[in-house]
């Protein structure tokens, strides 16, 4: 049972595990780097393996960095089946276009800029992928994986199970005859204000779990709602916008449902919320097709024929200019858009024109890797580099953790204790996290490693010293929140 992982080890971001049960090669995920350049630099490699020896491709969600690569690994030669359960592969779709028409106009726009200047066209990158790669992507998914059933790929017997993470999301149980794998994908957030709690795993052998969060606890959620009624309370008082870098999946979903709540009750001011993200809206359309996977509150509401997901006073943003004309809104307004690292879409923008005024207010609830652009103005940046310009950082920041769509540490010690006595492998965590995890799991009587990036490792063999692998080098766990969120 061996694993060899090429990305979400020893990071937050790019997951993609390759799998080895029985002689049969699992691709689980195929996920997009994102933050800053060395790491957004990995998505131009070759792939390091067979990619048309692979037997099957398993998404664990749809979140960008665990489907984003799929178009590039057909693109080069992968033709098998990708299995994922209904809701994934419905957003799968709007993410993948989406990332798709980004690069495509990201790719014009810096082309054109490079004329201007008198540099050659090859000086510019082209887009990893354009949307008929996607589209032949699309074509090889295998909507098949329902929660506690349990089919055959590839010979090896695969079970999902609710995650808990965002609308769709699976860990999977895999059986063969070396043992019983659980692969975590992501794992949500026992206190999350939409998606219910993951499914207790089965005892296993082996578990591949993330670690996002696994140095630190939540908010509890009550707590969560009144530090974002503070903050937005506080932000009209600026006078200036307020702008809310947001994922598209779930967490969009989970602010709307919030400030309508929060609205309604009359805890924050009634003002107009500006959805400024195409790919969030037409995401949302899928969670009245899938509520049953949602909190009661959301699930009866959409029962009810009621939108859960619609404070009165939200404008839907579609155009780009419609985009531009909400800059020139005189008065407060809730710009909601993305993306939530501010790595690209029209966050930026937004960011561009406000984030230099006094008067604006800055809610970051979305996790921010420490070299994005949200990870420099988490951590204090006074200024900032912007679409190709130095902005000032004037805006009062306001970081709201409890939001997070991961699990935390009691989390993830909760779902291990369901799981009997496994040999735990943390995945999808920075290395300090990682570190400071390992003698949590020691206390609980558990064995765990860290896994390498782009290493072997024996899955059911006796791991690391230390449970750290050779050349690792943790920095001290500080503590400082710089994840501000979670995806």
């Amino acid at each position: 049972m061996n694993l060899q992982s090429f990305g979400a080890a020893q990071t937050v971001t790019g997951s993609m595990h390759l799998l080895t049960l029985g002689g049969r090669q699992l691709l689980i995920d195929c996920g997009l780097f994102q933050g800053g350049d060395d790491l957004e630099a990995r998505n131009r490699e070759d792939f390091p393996f067979d990619v048309a020896g692979l037997d099957a491709v398993i998404l664990t969600h749809a979140h960008l960095d665990h489907v984003g690569r799929l178009p590039l690994l057909v693109q080069r030669g992968y033709r098998g089946p990708v299995y994922c359960t209904a809701p994934t592969a419905a957003l799968a779709e709007t993410v993948l276009l989406d990332s798709a028409r980004l690069q495509v106009d990201g790719y014009r726009h810096d082309l054109r800029r490079a004329r201007r200047q008198g540099h050659a066209d090859d000086t510019v990158l082209p887009p990893l992928y354009e949307e008929a790669d996607v589209h032949r992507a699309l074509a090889l998914l295998r909507p098949s994986l329902d929660f506690g059933d349990t089919q055959r790929i590839a010979g090896v017997r695969v079970t999902p199970e609710r995650a808990g993470h965002i609308l769709g999301s699976a860990y999977l149980l895999l059986e063969g005859s070396e043992g019983r794998l659980i692969m975590s994908g992501d794992l949500g957030n026992r206190e999350s204000g939409l998606q219910l709690d993951f499914t207790p795993p089965p005892q296993a052998d082996a578990v591949v779990i993330e670690s996002t969060y696994a140095n630190r606890t939540h908010r509890a959620w009550p707590d969560t709602l009144a530090e974002f009624s503070a903050a937005l309370r506080d932000s009209v008082r600026q006078g200036g916008k307020i702008l809310i870098p947001s994922f598209a999946i779930e967490r969009t979903q989970t602010i709307l449902h919030t400030l309508k709540t929060l609205m309604d009750a009359g805890e924050v001011p009634r003002m107009p919320v500006f959805l400024d993200s195409p790919m969030a809206a037409r995401a949302t359309h899928e969670y009245f097709e899938f509520g049953d996977e949602l909190i009661p509150e959301v699930r009866d509401a959409l029962q009810a024929g009621e939108d859960p997901f619609r404070p009165n006073t939200l404008h839907v943003v579609n155009t780009s200019a419609e985009s531009q004309r909400i800059n020139r809104y005189d008065g407060p307004a809730i710009i909601l858009a993305g993306n939530g690292m501010m790595t690209g879409g029209r966050i930026q923008h937004h960011l561009k024109h406000h984030l230099w005024k006094p008067g604006t207010s800055l809610i970051i609830v979305s996790y921010q890797s420490p070299g994005s652009l949200g990870g420099r103005i988490v951590a204090g940046a006074d200024t900032v580099r912007i679409m190709g310009e130095e902005v000032a950082v004037r805006a009062q920041v306001h970081t709201i953790g409890g939001f997070s769509a991961h699990a935390d540490q009691d989390d993830l010690l909760a779902f291990l204790q369901s799981a009997g006595q496994p040999h735990v492998w943390l995945v999808h965590g920075e290395d300090e996290v990682m570190a400071a995890f390992l003698p949590v799991l020691a206390a609980q009587g558990l064995k765990g490693d860290i896994v390498p990036d782009r290493q072997p490792v024996d899955l059911l063999g006796p791991g690391f010293p230390n449970g750290t692998p050779p050349g690792f080098a943790a920095q001290p766990d500080t503590g400082r929140d710089v994840v501000a969120g979670g995806e």
